[in-house]
C-alpha cells in the first residue's frame, strides 16, 4: 500500500458514504479537502472539516500508519502545528503535536469501495510498457486529448528551466542563449554535448563580428571544434587553419579536443564536419536570426531560414582530404523539424513569457500543431496501444507522459490514470 493511494481518496473524497467518523467516533465531514503540498510540509494546506459541530481550517497530514507520525519526527516540528485532521489507512497508534495535542485520525479503509485499490494495484504492479497498457482503451479520449495538451504545456514549462537556467549563465543575453542551443541542437543526440560545448567556447559575439566571411566563420568554428590542428593535403582546410592560426591568437581561443566528436555508426549527411559547416553557414547567412525566430509565425518562414547549403569545398566531402561524390548537402526537413521542436519552439515559449507575451507562446505551441508528429521508439509504442499523435504537440505530449508519468508510475497524478482507476468498466 502506497501513501499516493491515500492521497488520492483524500483529495477526490472517494469515500462511498456521507457518513464518515472519526477513529474516536465523532461525525467528519469535508468541507474542502484543501490544496496539495507539492513542498516540504503537510500534505495539504488550506483544508476545511466538520467535527461533530466544530468547524476547523488548517492542514491535513496523511500516512499509511498513523504511527508513521512519530517516525517522520512530525511531533517535533512547528510546521505540523496546525494539523486538524491525520488521514490514514491504518489507525495503530494515538498522535499529539509539538504542544501535546492529541491529533484526530480518520481511519480511510473503512470507507472506502476495495476496487479502486484493487484496479490501483494492478495498474502498479503491471510491467508493461506503460503501467495501464491493459486498460488504456477504455480510456476516456476527452480526457487522454484534454491530458495531452496539457502535458504539452508542461513539456515546454519544464524545457523553460534550463533554457533560462542559460540565460542567467549568459548574463540575460538571448541571442548568445539561443545560439547556444541551437548548436547543441545541430549535433542532434549523438554529438550534442561536443556542439554545446563549442558554442561555450567559441562566444556568438566574436562569430558576429565575421559573419560576412563565411570562410572565417568556418576557420572560427572548425578550428575551436578541434578539426583545424593537423597537417591536411586539401588547400581549404590549410586555408581555414591559417586564418584559425591568427584569429585564435587574436581572441585568445583555445579548441576543443577532437576526439570529442562521434563518426561511428552516422550516416555522412549526419557527420559532424558536415553539421559544422551547414551551422557556420546559417551564421553566415542569417543576420538578426534570433529576432527573425521570434516574429516568425509559419514553418514556412523557418525552413526559409534554414534553407542552408554549405561552402563549395563541402559538396564533394563529407571530411576533410576525403573525397566524396558531388552533390549539393542540404538540411533536411526532418533535421528542420527537429531544430523547430527542440530549440526554436522552446525558446519562443521561453521569450515569450518572460516578455509577458501570452501570443508568442500561442505561436511557440502553434509551431508544434503545424509540424508532423515525430517517429521515434515511444511514439511507434503509443501507436501500438491505439493512441496516434496527429501532430508534433501531441508527440511531445506523449513523450512527456511517457517520461515523466508512466516510466516512474506516477498513474494517480495523471488524468489518465485516474480516469481509469475510477472508471468501473476496468
Amino acid at each position: 500500500m502506497k501513501e499516493e493511494f491515500v492521497h488520492f481518496l483524500w483529495k477526490y473524497r472517494l469515500f462511498n458514504t456521507t457518513e464518515l467518523i472519526t477513529s474516536s467516533g465523532s461525525v467528519l465531514q469535508i468541507l474542502d479537502p484543501g490544496t496539495l503540498n507539492s513542498d516540504s510540509g503537510p500534505d495539504f494546506s488550506a483544508a476545511r472539516i466538520k467535527i461533530d459541530n466544530t468547524t476547523w481550517a488548517g492542514n491535513i497530514e496523511i500516512h499509511t500508519k498513523s504511527s508513521d507520525w512519530y517516525k517522520h519526527g512530525h511531533q517535533n516540528d512547528d510546521a505540523y502545528s496546525n494539523i486538524i485532521l491525520h488521514v490514514v489507512m491504518h489507525h495503530d497508534k494515538e498522535i499529539t503535536d509539538k504542544a501535546g495535542n492529541e491529533i484526530p485520525v480518520f481511519e480511510v479503509r473503512r470507507f472506502f469501495n476495495s476496487a479502486l485499490l484493487s484496479k490501483y494495484e494492478k495498474i502498479i504492479s503491471s510491467r508493461s510498457w506503460i503501467p495501464c497498457a491493459a486498460f488504456l482503451e477504455n480510456a476516456d479520449n476527452i480526457i487522454v486529448m484534454n491530458w495531452l495538451s496539457r502535458l504539452l504545456v508542461e513539456r515546454l514549462e519544464n524545457k523553460s528551466e534550463e533554457i533560462l537556467k542559460f540565460l542567467k549563465y549568459f548574463e540575460n543575453n538571448w541571442e548568445q542563449t539561443f545560439y547556444y542551443f541551437l548548436a547543441r541542437n545541430f549535433g542532434f543526440k549523438v554529438n550534442a554535448s561536443p556542439f554545446a560545448l563549442l558554442a561555450q567556447k567559441t562566444p556568438y559575439l566574436v562569430l558576429g563580428r565575421h559573419k560576412n566571411d563565411l570562410t572565417l566563420i568556418e576557420a572560427l568554428l572548425f578550428g575551436q571544434a578541434g578539426f583545424l590542428s593537423q597537417e591536411y593535403n586539401d588547400a581549404y582546410p590549410n586555408i581555414l587553419k591559417k586564418e584559425y592560426g591568427f584569429l585564435s591568437h587574436k581572441y585568445n581561443l583555445s579548441p576543443l579536443d577532437k576526439s570529442l566528436w562521434k563518426f561511428g555508426k552516422l550516416r555522412p549527411s549526419n557527420f559532424p564536419t558536415l553539421r559544422i559547416a551547414q551551422f557556420a553557414n546559417l551564421i553566415h547567412k542569417s543576420s538578426g536570426l534570433f529576432s527573425k525566430l521570434i516574429s516568425a509565425g509559419s514553418i514556412k518562414e523557418i525552413k526559409q531560414l534554414f534553407d542552408l547549403q554549405s561552402s563549395p569545398y563541402w559538396k564533394n566531402h563529407y571530411q576533410f582530404d576525403k573525397p566524396s561524390a558531388s552533390r549539393i548537402k542540404q538540411m533536411g526537413d526532418s533535421a528542420i523539424y527537429n531544430i523547430i521542436i527542440n530549440t526554436v519552439v522552446p525558446v519562443k515559449f521561453v521569450y515569450g513569457a518572460e516578455h509577458m507575451k501570452p501570443e508568442i507562446k500561442e505561436q511557440a505551441i502553434g509551431l508544434l500543431t503545424d509540424l508532423p508528429a515525430e517517429e521515434n521508439v515511444i511514439i511507434k509504442n503509443w501507436k501500438q496501444l491505439g493512441i496516434a499523435p496527429a501532430n508534433a504537440g501531441e508527440s511531445q505530449a506523449l513523450i512527456e507522459l511517457k517520461k515523466y508519468y508512466c516510466t516512474p508510475k506516477k498513474c494517480l497524478n495523471c488524468a489518465i490514470g485516474l480516469n481509469l482507476i475510477r472508471n468501473k468498466e476496468n
